[in-house]
């Protein structure tokens, strides 16, 4: 007995490890987009593909994730992912064009899709439901440490030695993971024979993909633009018969009836905002405080450090504190201060000080740390008997969503900038416009759960 617990605990400690090191991954190129503008020769819509391709293809892996965590055992799922990992990896340090870093990220992101939501899964399955706030805002802390020291030393990297030396560390790193692997990680978890439905997976790619494409070719096109018009009407009518067809399987790809609990469908449409607005900012400060202030990769990188540990330490305070006075005040108080957080970037202007981005940055961060772990156990817990088809549909809705929120900030910023983003009067007003849109994705948030979210014994009680 010992033994099977020590064998889960070195396998679960390697996981989430792997699961870091290939989240680091996903925003650590936004320090670089100004750098990749400049080497490829491409626009700031066309850098920012490095990373919402990154975002779509996570997107879109998981929705097989629920299918995977049944089909294959750990092992099989560990060295997939950090294999197809370490040759994105290596397509990317190599990379001659923007088309061969996309791709070289697409492989990276496809690691990334299938071991990330495993290990959400593989956490849940081991620990009991009464300890998941707990647990999960452990995981939410660990996970969180990696992106954000990523992203700091990141910018360091880039401005003494290219963005390119960023790859040759995942490079070595996955080398590291993979021999760890074969040492530790034991093929002992349980499968069963489950159908794939090879028509969800196409529906699902082909629709997410193509609502992605609209509207990443809105800043180049307009909105009138064949290029944007078609994949939109492509994606929308192709996701309207990918959800059909899961409701007609018996073994859907994703199992889509989670979404009749009222309460799950408002926990995931919270969460969803909340990446939608998360990975917006992400993407357009950096492009503010680099391309439109004129500062370097080291501050803007700096200046989002501290916000960055501060996430990591609310990462567990947040469930924690979620225990003591419950979900809904919780959450309260992280709408109410990341609000704050967001009004203050309307002031933002081409001389704002290191300090007091910095300090305004780290407010938001607060409340967004608040707010992810607790929402995002609360909604689970929803549906806890459906574990595996609940994560996959939380995440990939979540994924797909943060796709769309940093494509489409750009996006904003460039229109209202009108269509080039530089160091001028425009761009500073386009970013405090588009802060303000954030702050209404926010309110949205905080009505949500002031109307719709408790306790999940009280919400038992009142619908039995």
């Amino acid at each position: 007995m010992n033994t099977h617990l020590k064998d889960k605990q070195q396998l679960l400690i390697l996981f989430i490890l792997a699961a870091s090191l290939l989240t680091v991954a996903q925003s650590i190129i936004t320090t670089g987009i100004v750098y990749l503008m400049s080497d490829f020769s491409v626009s700031s819509t066309q850098a920012q593909w490095s990373y919402s391709a990154f975002l779509l293809v996570v997107g879109v892996m998981i929705p097989l994730s629920a299918y995977i965590s049944r089909k294959y055992s750990a092992r099989s799922i560990f060295f997939f992912s950090l294999i197809t990992f370490l040759i994105g990896s290596i397509i990317c340090y190599f990379s001659t064009s923007m088309i061969v870093l996309i791709i070289g990220r697409i492989l990276q992101a496809v690691g990334n899709g299938v071991i990330m939501p495993y290990v959400q899964i593989l956490l849940l399955r081991i620990i009991p439901e009464e300890k998941w706030q707990t647990y999960m805002g452990v995981y939410g802390l660990v996970m969180a440490i990696a992106p954000v020291i990523g992203s700091f030393l990141g910018g360091f990297v880039i401005a003494f030695y290219g963005w390119r030396e960023l790859f040759s560390f995942f490079t070595i790193a996955t080398i590291i993971l993979i021999i760890l692997g074969i040492i530790f990680v034991k093929d002992n978890t349980p499968t069963e024979d489950y159908p794939l439905d090879y028509l969800s997976v196409i529906l699902s790619i082909v629709g997410f993909a193509g609502v992605m494409l609209g509207f990443t070719n809105v800043a180049d096109y307009g909105f009138t633009h064949l290029w944007v018009i078609l994949p939109m009407i492509i994606g929308f009518i192709t996701i309207i018969l990918f959800v059909k067809r899961q409701f007609k399987l018996e073994k859907p790809l994703v199992n889509l009836s989670v979404l009749k609990n009222k309460y799950f469908l408002v926990g995931t449409t919270v969460i969803c905002i909340l990446f939608a607005g998360l990975n917006a900012c992400t993407a357009l400060l950096p492009v503010f405080i680099q391309g439109i202030a004129y500062n370097s990769a080291i501050i803007s990188a700096s200046v989002l450090l501290p916000g960055g540990l501060l996430i990591i330490v609310f990462n567990i305070i947040g469930p924690l504190l979620t225990n003591r006075i419950g979900i809904k005040k919780v959450l309260i108080i992280g709408c109410v201060i990341s609000i704050i957080g967001i009004i203050t970037m309307m002031f933002y202007t081409q001389n704002s000080s290191f300090e007091f981005m910095t300090i305004t940055q780290s407010i938001r961060y607060i409340g967004i740390g608040l707010i992810l772990m607790p929402a995002t156990t609360w909604t689970l817990t929803m549906v806890s008997d459906k574990v595996e088809d609940g994560t996959a549909v939380n995440n990939t809705l979540r994924q797909i969503f943060a796709a769309i929120g940093s494509s489409m900030g750009i996006v904003i910023l460039a229109i209202l900038a009108g269509g080039s983003i530089g160091h001028n009067t425009a761009s500073v007003i386009a970013f405090n416009q588009t802060s303000l849109i954030l702050l209404v994705l926010h309110l949205v948030i905080l009505i949500l759960t002031i109307l719709f979210i408790d306790e999940k014994d009280k919400i038992l009680m009142q619908d039995p």
